[in-house]
């Protein structure tokens, strides 16, 4: 199985601008999500909301999308999973992203490119804000995308491009996550603070080894316009 895309690439022109009719496919996901940057504690842009800079000063993430149910139109999303690649260079509320994403390579042409449209913000509703921070979107591929939960322990695998194993950070009482609560995160209101075991990408040009470094679970509960059902 090849990690190589089997569709045509996107440009690296931002979506926004190629179409005016996207945003009118109702589209649900839920599932969760898991994050790996490059902050050497707990990412500060969870409770300040993107207004307080990353522990570096800049940020450069991969993340995982398991999405246990949804939807782009009449178009079944459950079972997928999706790999993302971001890099930002400062405040994260200031824009200026790069992003890239990587399609679970069993999906359906027209599930591949509803969730495009999704990761790339043209589909509008929660992921929207993707349309105003990321001024260059690197691209989209199919690639073979595993999301693996054993335990508390977190795995995704985006064939030879990204590896990464978070696992919760324990607390005083190790039965109980620590849990950021009641945010106004966009991803979610409640993130589990979490670390990597192993955090490596080579992807797009970029070369990055997070291990140890911060990491986040979160349940997500995403939607675009009329996408409930």
């Amino acid at each position: 199985m090849t990690d190589r895309l089997t569709a045509p690439t996107i440009s690296s022109r931002h979506p926004a601008a190629e179409r005016k009719d996207f945003g009118l496919t109702p589209w649900a996901i839920r599932g969760e999500l898991i994050l790996n940057c490059n902050c050497t504690v707990f990412c500060p842009c969870v409770v300040s909301l993107g207004n307080h800079p990353p522990t570096e000063g800049y940020c450069q993430a991969w993340a995982g999308v398991r999405i246990d149910a949804g939807h782009y139109g009449g178009e079944s999303l459950s079972g997928l999973n999706v790999g993302l690649l971001l890099e930002i260079p400062g405040l994260m509320a200031r824009g200026n992203w790069k992003a890239a994403a990587f399609i679970d390579d069993r999906a359906s042409d027209t599930a591949y490119h509803g969730l495009v449209s999704i990761f790339s913000g043209r589909a509008k509703g929660t992921t929207g804000l993707f349309s105003i921070l990321v001024s260059e979107f690197l691209g989209a591929e199919r690639a073979p995308v595993s999301f693996a939960t054993e335990g508390g322990t977190r795995r995704l695998t985006v064939g030879r491009k990204i590896e990464g194993e978070v696992v919760p950070v324990r607390g005083a009482d190790p039965g109980r996550d620590i849990v950021v609560t009641n945010t106004r995160y966009w991803m979610g209101p409640d993130v589990t603070v979490a670390t990597a075991t192993k955090g490596r990408v080579r992807a797009f040009g970029r070369v990055w080894d997070f291990d140890g470094r911060s990491a986040e679970i979160c349940a997500i509960d995403w939607s675009g316009p009329g996408g409930r059902r």
